[in-house]
């Protein structure tokens, strides 16, 4: 049996459990994952502001299209992903290069609605170097 805490006014109902608005913040800025959310207009919506940062940024670029986040060099891919995702026709963008001696791992998902109508894109960027050092098996807490 699942213990069910107390109801609370402030929670989002989500499609499983709910979470409230500081609980959403806290997770989005503890996990080790960087998340950028872009709507379907390609402007920037939000960000994740996680404690361990990759890029550096800043609250200017809530607004902005993600095209004027990336370098110009890198606007004809950016736009053929959109417009891939858009289409339907893909579902993941996946990237991955050395920066300052760590893996970065970066995927783009398009984000739909249950009819599949497209809402936006997320951006997951994260350090996988411990990742691809894992040697071997641990199945028990290690610390």
């Amino acid at each position: 049996m699942v213990k069910q805490g107390k109801a609370n006014a402030d929670a989002l109902s989500m499609r499983v459990g709910e979470l409230t608005l500081e609980q959403i913040n806290l997770l989005m800025t503890n996990i080790p994952v960087e998340i950028t959310f872009a709507d379907e207009d390609d402007i920037i919506r939000f960000y994740s502001g996680t404690k361990e940062h990759i890029f550096g940024r800043s609250p200017d670029i809530i607004g902005r299209t993600v095209q004027d986040c990336h370098p110009a060099k890198s606007h004809d891919v950016v736009n053929r992903m959109l417009k891939e995702f858009k289409s339907g026709a893909k579902d993941l963008a996946e990237f991955w290069f050395e920066k300052d001696g760590r893996l970065i791992y970066i995927r783009y998902f398009p984000i739909r609605e249950e009819n599949g109508e497209y809402c936006g894109v997320a951006e997951v960027t994260q350090d996988v170097t411990h990742i691809r050092d894992l040697k071997g098996e641990q199945h028990t807490l290690d610390w």
